[in-house]
């Protein structure tokens, strides 16, 4: 049994994280953490009449109170790196699923991990397939070259090209000699047409209401082209990941950035 913390349990990842936990067998949610509603119930919270939970608003003062083994944190970059400070003082394992942590803040974290021997997972998404799109797209750059990626989300997501995006531009950038793709006098009339550039790749965000995430890699080559796309029509679709990432996160010894890092 694994005991386990929800930080950020009224957003829509949120309240997916908490229905796939309090029905796994093998996890048990000992409390959430909220920007309020402290000493409150989640089922006072939430209208879930069987939720026993207890709400807290300072992280420090939940792991002093409850058993926990596990920390999934769904809430902003700025609470997640706070959140998972905290967590490695308790001796906690934080799974996280919120993007826009800058490289130092990988570095700094992936350092107090390694310090104290605890594992971590930060995750731009937890989707199995996302992850393999990405996985493929890394294989594929090795042949094709030119490639440029249209990412999708809600119109409420913050940060733009998504940590999907740039988790997948690395990945490529890994097998991919850096080139400066388009005609070399190429410009732009309307300035940000041709999108964000990353080491020659070109990334296009599109941010409308009814989208959840969804994201196209397009490959250009010799009179041919090569599209990878995948779609993620709920939250629900991210659950099966952070339960991947609750069971393995026990046995790693420092921070992972990325499920791709854990799948085969």
């Amino acid at each position: 049994m694994i005991n386990i913390v929800i930080a950020g349990p009224r957003g829509n990842m949120g309240k997916e994280a908490v229905q796939m936990v309090t029905k796994d067998p093998d996890f048990r949610l000992t409390a959430v953490v909220d920007r309020k509603y402290n000493g409150f119930q989640m089922k006072d919270v939430e209208e879930m009449p069987d939720l026993d939970v207890p709400v807290f608003e300072d992280m420090a003062e939940c792991f002093q109170q409850v058993s926990c083994e596990v920390l999934i944190d769904l809430t902003s970059p700025e609470s997640g790196k706070k959140h998972m400070l905290t967590a490695f003082d308790y001796g906690v394992r934080p799974v996280v699923g919120t993007t826009g942590f800058t490289e130092e803040d990988i570095k700094e974290l992936s350092l107090i991990a390694e310090e104290k021997e605890l594992g971590a997972i930060i995750a731009p998404n937890f989707a199995i397939g996302a992850i393999l799109l990405m996985k493929f797209s890394q294989q594929a750059a090795k042949y094709l070259s030119d490639v440029e990626i249209i990412e999708q989300h809600h119109d409420r997501k913050l940060d733009a090209p998504s940590g999907t995006a740039v988790k997948t531009a690395e990945l490529i950038s890994e097998v991919r000699e850096t080139k400066q793709q388009g005609h070399p006098d190429e410009t732009e009339q309307l300035k940000g047409a041709r999108g964000a550039n990353y080491d020659g790749m070109r990334i296009h965000s599109v941010r409308l209401p009814g989208l959840v995430a969804h994201q196209e890699v397009i490959f250009g080559g010799e009179g041919q082209s090569l599209k990878l796309r995948h779609d993620s029509f709920n939250r629900a679709s991210f659950m099966p990941g952070v339960k991947l990432a609750c069971e393995t996160v026990l046995t790693l010894p420092g921070l992972v950035y990325g499920l791709d890092q854990i799948i085969d």
